[in-house]
């Protein structure tokens, strides 16, 4: 039986929480066991499971702070939804290989999210502004 967009709506708000209280294990409670994990541009690529998503999220909480996201609109198809966001926040690791010396950072996140019949995410596909963060972070 396919998923509400209610429903939807409620697994990736809540994994959007799980992301702004920088808590790992209840990010991770939100995805299947066997989860794709697709971060585009992660240097160690797309990941399977909940363990293979781990690394990606104990460095971004590191690396990013005081997360914020503003959906700014949803589309949904059977089982899946897109989501344009707005990330912003500060930068006091080194996100994406930048140094963030803890400036101010905003960017835009496009979120391909594929939901299991349990109202789990299965799959995660994230694409990011990268050129925006790049002119935001100035390397000196």
């Amino acid at each position: 039986m396919a998923l509400t967009p209610a429903e939807m709506d409620a697994k990736i708000d809540e994994h959007f929480g799980f992301e702004h209280e920088d808590d790992v294990e209840g990010v991770l409670a939100t995805l299947t066991e066997d989860a794709e994990h697709d971060i585009v541009g992660w240097p160690l690529g797309p990941t399977r499971g909940r363990e293979g998503a781990r690394r990606f999220y104990e460095t971004m909480f590191v690396d990013l702070a005081d997360s914020k996201v503003q959906c700014l609109r949803r589309l949904y198809g059977e089982d899946f939804l897109v989501d344009e966001s707005l990330w912003s926040g500060k930068a006091p690791g080194k996100p994406f290989g930048l140094d963030g010396r803890n400036r101010p950072l905003e960017f835009r996140l496009l979120h391909v999210v594929e939901f299991a019949a349990s109202g789990d995410i299965r799959r995660e596909n994230v694409w990011l502004d990268l050129a925006a963060i790049i002119r935001q972070l100035p390397q000196d």
